[in-house]
């Protein structure tokens, strides 16, 4: 028996990538999954794919942009299984435009998926795990939450504002045994930046050039869950290119002077 045999997960933005591998590798160590995210026909096809493990798979399909049910899902699937072991944060959107020609909707939209949509169920399921006196309540950010980069300043904002308030839940929740941690992922070969914002709202369409040399959604899953076990706040998720976290931290004229030159699709 492992630590995460017979707990129970809430995993967004499970349809596919990162939240999809998990889900499988959650699966097989015995752990019960309600994966959630907008695309119905996905996840049932991933609850397939798991075989005999599907039937520790809950569907629970709603869009991060619609946030007014989330309470009432919460509480149903509470009344189901009584808790909520681990809420893992995936789901989210991208963005490939400059700030210039990025119309203001735009920031709004990608602020309510990537935000907004993770405070809200994040809110909704604290309570609970406030009562049980534990829980494990995780984020994902990603590199462009720790500095900017171009084409990307509605997403780089969201996930910033993402580490602020995930800092603060870790610290006000100590005393009830609740750990919060945020996941940011360098390169990882999912569908992303395919699924990325353009200045007119449409998607990119493409994989980035440097996101399709990346790791693979399943060794992004083992990171993470090896980051969990480790109880870590921030699971660094990614290869060699998470040396610019580094550089930004410890050397910000250096990192200034080479982000321009970065190739950002």
């Amino acid at each position: 028996m492992n630590q995460f045999t017979g707990k129970i997960f809430w995993i967004t933005g499970a349809s596919s990538g990162i939240g999809e591998a998990l889900v499988y590798k959650l699966t097989e160590l015995g752990a019960i999954v309600i994966a959630s995210s907008n695309k119905i026909e996905d996840l049932k096809l991933v609850k397939e794919k798991c075989g005999e493990s599907g039937e520790h798979v809950h569907i629970a399909a709603f869009d991060l942009s619609e946030t007014d049910g989330i309470r009432q899902l919460v509480d149903s699937f509470i009344s189901q299984f009584g808790r909520i072991d681990f809420l893992v944060n995936l789901g989210g959107v991208s963005q490939r435009a400059t700030i210039e020609e990025t119309p203001l909707w735009l920031d709004r939209k990608i602020m309510e998926i990537n935000y907004f949509g993770t405070i809200a169920l994040t809110k909704a399921i604290l309570p609970y795990m406030i009562r049980q006196k534990a829980g494990h309540i995780l984020a994902t950010s990603s590199m462009s939450g720790r500095f900017g980069f171009p084409l990307r300043s509605a997403y780089s904002a969201s996930k910033q504002a993402l580490h602020g308030f995930f800092e603060t839940l870790h610290i006000e929740n100590q005393k009830y045994n609740i750990r919060a941690s945020v996941i940011i992922p360098g390169r990882v070969r999912t569908n992303i930046s395919r699924g990325a914002l353009t200045a007119t709202g449409e998607e990119h369409g493409r994989m980035d050039r440097g996101q399709a040399g990346g790791i693979s959604p399943d060794k992004a899953a083992r990171t993470i869950l090896k980051g969990i076990k480790r109880n870590k706040r921030e699971i660094l998720v990614g290869g060699s290119e998470l040396i610019m976290l580094h550089v930004r931290k410890y050397l910000p004229a250096i990192f200034f002077n080479i982000a321009g030159k970065i190739k950002s699709q």
